[in-house]
């Protein structure tokens, strides 16, 4: 069954953000701040990446969707980023409408649209399991009488990680996050036109029958200066410094070093 990943990379999409602009020239502008395509960057390489080259399954695409402004010197440094990568396919596109558009790239990224497919969301500054992909796949294929039942179905692996990367080590506290962008995945049955950007990520469950599993520690979202979903107040939890040996641990769950 074909695995299809979708990040937006400082995309401009024309909503879809929590943090609001005037104008499509004033997102533009925020989005490819010097400072923070910067910080993008990191992410995207020391955590983003790694955890995706190092799948144990590595039969799966990942789009990575760029606006068509974004300048040409930042285009080639996500093309040499991703050059070992053959997973993943860069698709620069004017802005629009942001579900219309992450729509279409996903049904468009589909090999055989009259075959089921497995979907998930992977944000540039978040991190999922190194067997993600596996296991996805394998749970998949435990909920076949499910499946065989539905158009859709919503797989979540909701206990993960919140860390911050500081110069000393990492701070990080095991979360409980049910419906969670990172590590959640979705079922999409062959000739359906429906993917995992047609709903909300915390509302799915409403639209689907949902398999929820919370056995072992499947993503790391990051704390840091740009994220969205953060510039409105959201309390963040209690980090604590890992141990060389957590940290270790960390390398090994989710391919990120320091």
């Amino acid at each position: 069954m074909q695995v299809i990943g979708l990040c937006r990379f400082s995309y401009p999409a024309i909503g879809g953000f929590q943090v609001e602009h005037d104008s499509l020239e004033a997102r533009i502008a925020y989005l490819y701040a010097q400072a923070r395509l910067e910080e993008r960057f990191h992410l995207m390489e020391t955590v983003a990446l790694p955890c995706l080259r190092a799948q144990t399954d590595p039969n799966f695409t990942l789009v990575i969707v760029i606006g068509d402004s974004l300048p040409e010197v930042h285009i080639a440094r996500l093309h040499a980023l991703t050059a070992d990568m053959p997973q993943v396919k860069i698709r620069a596109l004017p802005p629009g409408p942001h579900r219309q558009v992450m729509k279409q790239v996903l049904n468009d990224a589909r090999h055989d649209p009259g075959a089921p497919c497995l979907q998930f969301r992977h944000d540039d500054d978040d991190a999922v399991s190194v067997d993600f992909v596996e296991r996805l796949r394998q749970t998949a294929q435990d909920c076949q009488p499910l499946i065989a039942r539905n158009q859709t179905l919503a797989i979540d692996f909701c206990k993960g990680f919140t860390a911050r990367f500081q110069p000393d080590g990492i701070y990080a506290a095991e979360v409980h996050r049910p419906y969670f962008v990172a590590a959640m995945g979705m079922y999409v049955a062959g000739g359906c036109k429906q993917s995992i950007m047609n709903f909300a990520h915390h509302k799915i469950a409403r639209f689907m029958p949902s398999i929820t599993i919370p056995d072992a520690p499947m993503f790391v979202r990051t704390l840091n200066a740009s994220n969205d979903s953060r510039q409105k107040g959201a309390k963040e939890p209690e980090l604590t410094r890992l141990t060389p040996e957590q940290e270790g641990a960390f390398e090994a769950r989710f391919a990120i070093t320091k």
